[in-house]
């Protein structure tokens, strides 16, 4: 052999495929297969061989919804489906949540966002015995559009939520495909808390669903929770616009720790460092310095805690409020605890679907609250605490157990689930906070608690740059990477608080959930950077 002949195998050889690879060959080959068969055999019902298929037209796989006309065809809402539409053709796109197919006809339900409804395909005048099949075929998840007549129904059909009719089915065409099989099942993702563990049908874990996010985000509970949150936002915009407040946005790239703590995002920017802001904070302030008078913002805080409990993430979302006062700080509480109450009242009137549907899987007592809302001071707290059997001192930060025991304590005395801690020990606040005027151990401080869990901090804010200084060279902070932020305060400042809203903990309180995972569309905390 000659010695480009030899060089020629070896070449060969080297580019011949690995078991490994041949493995991972055959079994994308076997894949695709697999779908070309789903496919073919989707295709084949709906271009039967079967020459009496009269209704060959009226079901059906189209061409992808590449936008090449526009139709003009109405498609009603599936919660708009009520018996005053009875007798009524109609359109409607959904996603099948279930087949059941039962000898000459189908059961399938209907699914849109939280609503479904119950359909039936059966032989008849408009449907054929193929139609039929080609309907129990369809994937579950996958998206059709439906013709159909509305029809009440003479028995409550208990397991959707439009239970007084449902909907003969005359035309049923796929628009989206969903794979035949799913990482999860929505039925298993909607089971109430200890149900599947009694009867061993199948639940599922929270990492399962965080991993397949997009399809845990598609069943009923989780669409309430995140328009439950939509409403929070919607609420908290619309109360504090009408108080005169100016919405604001600021910078999430800072140049020193807001919060003047170690727990920062660390970012390369050009040839120096940067942070993630912790609060808007400084930001907040320079506006009122401005004369902005009374501001909010609403947007992502980031937090580099290595903390991996029920309640904490490194990225949330921040609902921010500060405010000039006139002549005590307590004019700052009662205008963020008002904001708060107002949200409490519009959820509780505009959402009750929402918590009953998440109620049906998370079942709690409904959120109380007072008006006007219920303020002690701290020590007052701790003696309360003492009278528990705690022991801790005038000056020491609330544990999390003891946030909850004393939550337990002040639903008991005053029955709220909403109450706000005021005075805190100076010593366990930020160096920006205002001492107490009357003891240097206490400050103009104080945090506001839902279910026994702190959502808000907040306090009077020291608007004097000379005291500002003395505070920040107390707390170890560079001088000279808040310069601007200490200067702000050089031209006049007008007194002023705030404090800043944790989103994601109030939705989880208000609808007495176990993680602060659940009310977060895609989480991050330390162990979670997907998707």
């Amino acid at each position: 052999m000659t010695k480009d002949g030899v060089q020629g195998v070896v070449e060969e050889a080297d580019q011949a495929p690995s078991k490994k690879g041949l493995k991972k060959q055959q079994k994308e080959a076997e894949k695709a297969a697999k779908k070309a068969e789903k496919q073919a055999k989707l295709s084949a019902d709906q271009q039967s061989t079967d020459d009496d298929d009269f209704a060959k037209d009226r079901y059906g796989v189209p061409p992808m919804v590449q936008s090449q006309q526009k139709l003009d065809r109405g498609l009603v809402r599936v919660q708009e489906l009520t018996p005053e539409k009875a007798g009524q053709l109609i359109w409607v796109r959904a996603r099948i949540h279930t087949s059941r197919a039962k000898g000459k006809q189908c059961f399938l339900v209907l699914r849109q966002q939280q609503f479904n409804v119950q359909a039936l395909v059966a032989v008849g005048e408009r449907a054929s015995k193929q139609m039929v099949k080609f309907a129990a075929n369809i994937n579950k998840e996958s998206i059709v559009d439906v013709e159909a007549v509305v029809k009440k129904v003479e028995q409550t059909i208990e397991s959707c939520s439009q239970q007084d009719v449902e909907l003969h089915i005359e035309r049923i065409f796929v628009i989206s495909q969903a794979e035949p099989r799913l990482p999860l099942q929505l039925e298993d993702c909607v089971r109430p808390e200890g149900e599947g563990d009694e009867d061993g049908r199948a639940t599922v874990n929270q990492d399962t669903r965080l991993d397949n996010r997009v399809i845990d985000l598609r069943t009923t509970t989780s669409q309430a929770i995140f328009r439950l949150q939509s409403g929070v936002c919607q609420l908290f915009r619309d109360t504090l616009t009408n108080k005169g407040f100016v919405e604001i946005q600021t910078p999430k790239i800072i140049s020193a720790a807001s919060e003047g703590g170690a727990n920062v995002f660390t970012v390369s920017y050009f040839k120096t460092s940067a942070y993630l802001a912790q609060s808007p904070q400084l930001y907040k302030q320079m506006c009122i310095c401005a004369d902005f008078d009374k501001v909010f913002c609403v947007g992502p805080v980031f937090r580099a805690e290595d903390s991996n409990t029920h309640r904490h993430l490194t990225e949330f979302v921040g609902l921010d409020i500060e405010l000039a006062f006139n002549y005590h700080y307590h004019e700052v509480i009662e205008s963020i605890t008002d904001t708060m109450v107002q949200i409490f009242k519009g959820l509780r009137d505009k959402f009750q679907t929402e918590i009953q549907t998440v109620g049906k899987q998370y079942p709690s007592e409904p959120f109380k609250f007072l008006e006007p809302t219920l303020r002690l001071e701290y020590s007052e707290g701790v003696a309360m605490l003492r009278e528990a059997g705690v022991e801790m001192g005038d000056e020491e930060d609330l544990s999390t157990p003891n946030e909850k025991l004393l939550g337990r304590l002040v639903k008991e005395k005053y029955d709220t689930d909403f109450y706000v801690l005021d005075k805190y020990p100076l010593a366990v606040r930020p160096f920006y906070t205002m001492p107490d005027p009357n003891d240097k151990k206490y400050s103009n401080s104080y945090d506001m608690f839902m279910r026994g869990e702190e959502i808000l901090s907040g306090a009077q804010r020291i608007h004097d740059a000379q005291l500002l200084t003395e505070r920040a060279m107390h707390h170890n902070i560079d001088l000279e990477k808040i310069k601007s932020y200490i200067d702000s305060f050089r031209y006049g400042a007008p007194p002023h608080g705030g404090g800043g809203i944790g989103l994601e903990r109030v939705c989880m309180l208000y609808l007495g959930l176990h993680n602060v995972r659940q009310t977060s569309m895609f989480p991050r905390d330390p162990k979670r950077l997907t998707p």
